[in-house]
């Protein structure tokens, strides 16, 4: 399948498209004519940002109360009296010290015997060290005797450092810091009894999963049945990124949960006020494009792709010579920290810290001397850092500008946890950004499944950071008994009662959003979901392949099998305890919060052209007021009826090659299904509820291409029944 008319004309009308017109066939460099169509300009391909969001600076989230406690951690602490608390915020939010004041209050209020502080890997114990707190204004500090920080002792995770563990639970101190290997192993030789009354609190929750092969999963299973012990879980990325729950329905039900926002975040910071996420596709090594994204001014973490992936040349060493090589002349390593020097073109001197070598002695010189504490507020210390595996979850480098990411990451998690490394606030830091150099189809390769996965992913992670990024959504059926909401602002005029209203709450970066025929959750587990699991829900519908593929290439789409069948499906299986109601309601919230959020950005990006391309990107948050409120009647059907990939594909089209946009469409075109049985008694369910509203079946010659697809559904199944009685 190549790209249709249509969709090339689109490419044309779009500012900076520039996509490659050699093997344009000539009925559609004719139609470009007749159309009076700009043909595109060939080679050159920029980084476009995917979403880039502006944000008010207001500095309420680096401001302490009285106690000491940002506005973050006051809520957390707040909820401290909650024997299983789940807290989610980004990276640089002060989840760490959260903790410290909750557990804090638990040892000395709550008759907690122990603090056990669980970490992924032995770097992220440093967060726990000692804080002076009572500095600040509250009741206690916080100590670690220093042989209890297993995370600083040698040796593995098993062994001694499982021993001491057991010592510690037998003895009057309070406070132990270990690795999830380590209380892994732990939990394994003395029972979850030997922990009762004791508080255990898990860093970088999303390493859990509800799979029985995941051991810390099991475990935390099992403490929450025995129910003797409270359970404080953080984690900076919201979701998992894979397919796995984090906990069962179950046992997620029992956790009060703390939600604290990007925006909250990003909008309450004293400097930084922008942050762009973008994709740009090379063809080639990776290392001749890599200064088209890559400001050696830009203080910047290089992560470059895995030794397993098709970016990589399987010489991570080499990779890492030709970068420094792009970036100037080698003068030497500095003595002392074993950063590289490296002389630029404009005469300046980059210190580049190399995390990649494999001389063990080298790269611990290196990684001490990032870790110094004195120099935490040096902003010349160093200037770039090149990773592979390290410089990602719990790294602070609070005066990183740019998370440059090379090769597709697995996981959605992976990549909102890169991300993090750029988004701490700093003085004169205003700016961050996060780009993923992804490798192009190669238009003569047979085959492309590998990049065409790959370039699915980035759009999945692009959706999901878009909506990750925007503010919170509170979406309200539209009855005639509504009233104004104290500390919502609904624009010029107020609140009326006569249309669909959207007030903001800028304190809170929440939305009040009223929708004609929204179903709400009746069960309070519905209320929840619908309330902190929205980007749950995304997350794995833009991971849903079928529903990315078909979103972006399938012309004779009808975007209701997205986001009714799609997203149906998705929600069922992962609410399998919520009655058809609930679901169906979870349902309407997630696709209106998805929606709403395309809905902005293509709004914003239609009205840019130019030089201020860029600028229009910014006003994501105000799109969204935009949208709702020039649809005179904001209606769940209207919103079923958007195609949320819609502007995933503009910006594909705007990093790719016309030819490699081909390329791509093809190889899903060729695995094309028509219908899947499961979709078809979908479809037949709602051609019921279609002839319950409306006295009649769907009709297959309707000009409503949802209602002619309801009708082929209910069909497909009536001739697979009668196949079945004729034994076919």
């Amino acid at each position: 399948m190549g790209i249709s008319k249509k969709r090339l004309a689109e490419l044309a009308a779009m500012p900076d498209g520039e996509i490659n017109t050699s093997d344009i066939p000539e009925a559609d460099e004719a139609f470009f004519k007749s159309a009076k169509l700009k043909l595109p300009r060939s080679s050159h391909r920029a980084h476009v940002p995917s979403v880039s969001v502006s944000y008010a600076r207001t500095g309420r989230s680096t401001k302490a109360n009285a106690l000491g406690m940002r506005p973050m951690q006051e809520r957390a602490y707040e909820r401290r009296g909650e024997q299983y608390l789940l807290i989610k915020s980004p990276p640089a939010s002060g989840k760490s010290r959260a903790l410290m004041f909750i557990a804090l209050d638990k040892l000395a209020n709550q008759g907690i015997k122990q603090a056990i502080i669980v970490v992924p890997e032995k770097s992220i114990g440093a967060s726990f060290h000692d804080e002076p707190l009572t500095a600040h204004g509250f009741f206690a500090d916080w100590t670690v005797v220093p042989k209890w920080n297993l995370c600083d002792a040698p040796g593995s995770d098993n062994g001694g450092k499982v021993n001491s563990l057991g010592t510690f639970l037998d003895s009057s101190d309070k406070v132990l810091v270990c690795t999830h290997a380590t209380f892994r192993f732990a939990v394994d030789k003395f029972g979850v009894e030997k922990f009762d009354n004791r508080l255990i609190a898990v860093d970088e929750f999303h390493h859990v999963s509800a799979n029985p092969d995941n051991k810390l999963g099991l475990h935390l299973g099992q403490f929450i049945a025995r129910d003797k012990v409270h359970i404080v879980a953080m984690t900076g990325s919201y979701f998992r990124g894979d397919a796995e729950a984090v906990l069962s329905p179950h046992d997620e039900a029992k956790f009060d949960a703390v939600t604290y926002t990007y925006y909250e975040q990003l909008n309450g910071y004293e400097y930084l006020k922008q942050l762009d996420i973008g994709y740009f596709f090379y063809s080639g090594s990776y290392t001749d494009d890599i200064l088209k994204v890559l400001d050696p001014t830009e203080k910047t973490i290089i992560h470059i792709p895995s030794v397993n992936s098709r970016e990589s040349t399987k010489d991570k060493i080499k990779e890492v010579e030709n970068i420094i090589e792009e970036l100037g002349e080698w003068q030497g390593a500095d003595p002392t920290t074993g950063f590289q020097l490296v002389k630029t073109a404009s005469g300046s001197i980059l210190k580049i810290a190399d995390l990649v070598d494999d001389d063990v002695s080298k790269r611990d010189r290196v990684s001490a001397a990032l870790k110094d504490p004195t120099q935490k507020n040096n902003r010349g210390h160093v200037d770039i850092i090149i990773a592979l595996g390290m410089a990602k979850e719990g790294f602070d480098w609070i005066w990183c500008e740019h998370a440059l990411t090379i090769g597709y990451r697995a996981s959605l998690t992976e990549i909102v946890q890169i991300i993090g490394r750029a988004t701490r606030d700093a003085p004169g830091k205003t700016r961050a950004r996060f780009t993923n150099l992804i490798a192009e189809p190669d238009a003569a390769a047979e085959i492309v499944t590998e990049a065409v996965n790959d370039t699915l992913k980035a759009i999945a992670a692009s959706l999901l950071m878009e909506q990750v990024l925007a503010p919170r959504f509170e979406f309200k059926p539209k009855n005639p008994g509504n009233t104004a909401t104290p500390g919502f602002d609904y624009g010029e005029g107020g609140y009326d009662p006569n249309k669909t209203n959207v007030g903001f709450n800028e304190q809170t970066g929440q939305f009040q959003i009223e929708i004609k025929g929204l179903v709400e959750p009746k069960s309070k587990e519905g209320e929840r979901i619908c309330r902190e699991d929205l980007n749950e829900v995304i997350a794995a519908f833009v991971q849903d392949k079928s529903a990315i593929e078909r979103g972006l290439f399938d012309e004779e789409l009808v975007p209701e099998e997205l986001t009714v069948i799609r997203m149906g499906k998705i929600i069922k299986d992962r609410y399998p305890e919520l009655d058809e109601a609930d679901q169906e309601a979870v349902r309407q919230h997630a696709v209106a919060a998805l929606n709403l959020t395309q809905q902005a950005k293509q709004i914003v990006l239609g009205g840019a052209s130019g030089d201020n391309q860029s600028r229009a990107n910014t006003a994501l948050i105000d799109g969204v007021r935009k949208f709702a409120m020039d649809v005179r009647e904001l209606d769940i059907d209207l919103i079923d009826r958007i195609n949320p990939f819609g502007e995933a594909y503009a910006i594909l089209a705007k990093t790719m090659s016309e030819e490699s946009l081909k390329q791509v469409a093809a190889a899903i075109s060729a695995k094309r299904v028509s219908f899947t049985v499961e979709e078809a008694r979908e479809l037949a369910k709602r051609a019921l509820k279609f002839k319950q509203e409306r006295g009649r079946l769907p009709s297959v010659t309707s000009s409503d291409a949802w209602e002619k697809r309801m009708a082929e559904g209910v069909a497909f199944l009536a001739r697979m029944k009668a196949e079945a009685v004729r034994g076919e």
